[in-house]
């Protein structure tokens, strides 16, 4: 069919009009999608001011969790549809039990990367068991080095015990290892500079994300927005710095190098700089839904056809389906950011 030229972020995009039912997986902007975030439970040892709501938190009954089975089944087809890379997410992925099992499934697949997003609390004692397993790296929150800010911002667990847990980690060789932290204005923004000291110390790179609306109570707010660029102005005070050219679009962050200190860093600027019309990514929940955007206002839902025996080719017809529904940007086509359906720790980071 004639394909429609979009202009988006100074981008021109393709707009397709006909779904294609081979091929690799694309939307209908023309956007090839090869990275999956695979949740593996909602739940979450933290309560962290960024995703999860206060009061109570609904959470998905074990009996609507994906098995590991019907995890692998829907990797399998993703992986024929030219997924190339999963990271493990969750809530917090190291609360489900026998993890390290499911991570030996996927490796047999054999993805060019397998990585997982984790609070790192759990993981000095878990380490080498997903080493063993087959993972290949780890992403870790740490948004303060300060422990009582830190308490403040995770409302439980101990800053020490997860630097023990990353500590770990590069032992037992999950690297590179990947710091993220949320950047909040007059939370954390005055520790900048010591966690860029901190990356030079500890053999990390470390990653600044822009606070983004995804805690669904709405405690989100401008006056806590901390941009990229803000933070590539605080950097620049003390040292001199030069950006990075990406190998791959489709990569979130912006890199930086710091010559002086001989390290890099990343930034995320999902909002201030929204990298939409080059995105690659595609969720799927613990209850079993393909989300198409981690901003999404709507997604479908895998968990009956897989338990009433759904074939291969039907799984990639309803995951062709919901990729086509995607938006041009942050779940609207005008740009403007979607307030979420499920908080963060629901989603899948």
């Amino acid at each position: 069919m004639i394909e429609q030229v979009v202009n988006t972020n100074g981008l021109q995009i393709k707009r397709l009009h006909t779904m294609p039912t081979s091929g690799p997986l694309v939307d209908r902007f023309g956007r090839v999608h090869t990275d999956l975030r695979l949740s593996v439970t909602d739940r979450c040892n933290f309560r962290c001011i960024y995703c999860i709501p206060d009061g109570i938190i609904p959470t998905v009954s074990k009996r609507s969790l994906l098995s590991f089975e019907e995890i692998v089944k829907v990797t399998k087809v993703l992986k024929r549809l030219g997924i190339k890379t999963v990271r493990i997410t969750g809530g917090e992925p190291l609360v489900r039990n026998n993890l390290p099992e499911l991570i030996s499934s996927l490796a047999k697949e054999n993805f060019e990367d397998l990585s997982l997003t984790t609070n790192g609390y759990f993981l000095k004692s878990m380490a080498s068991h997903l080493k063993s397993a087959g993972l290949k790296r780890v992403n870790i929150s740490i948004d303060s080095l300060d422990a009582s800010k830190f308490a403040s911002i995770r409302k439980r667990g101990s800053l020490n015990r997860v630097l023990d847990g990353l500590n770990e980690a590069r032992n037992v060789g999950l690297k590179p290892i990947k710091v993220n932290v949320v950047v909040m204005a007059g939370i954390n923004d005055d520790e900048i500079i010591s966690l860029l000291n901190f990356s030079k110390l500890n053999d990390v790179i470390v990653r600044f994300i822009e606070f983004m609306p995804l805690d669904s109570n709405g405690s989100w707010s401008i006056d806590k927005f901390y941009s990229a660029n803000k933070i590539l102005e605080t950097v620049r005070k003390v040292w001199e710095i030069k950006e990075l050219d990406k190998a791959d679009k489709s990569e979130p962050s912006s890199y930086y190098e710091i010559p002086e200190l001989g390290i890099v860093f990343g930034t995320i600027a999902s909002l201030s700089q929204q990298f939409c019309g080059s995105c690659n990514r595609l969720r799927l929940t613990a209850d079993g839904s393909i989300r198409n955007c981690l901003f999404a206002t709507d997604e479908t839902s895998l968990l009956e056809p897989l338990r009433n025996g759904v074939s291969d080719d039907r799984l990639e017809l309803l995951i062709r389906k919901s990729l086509w529904t995607k938006k041009l940007s942050h779940g609207s086509d005008d740009t403007k950011v979607a307030k979420p359906s499920r908080s963060m720790s629901m989603v899948g980071g």
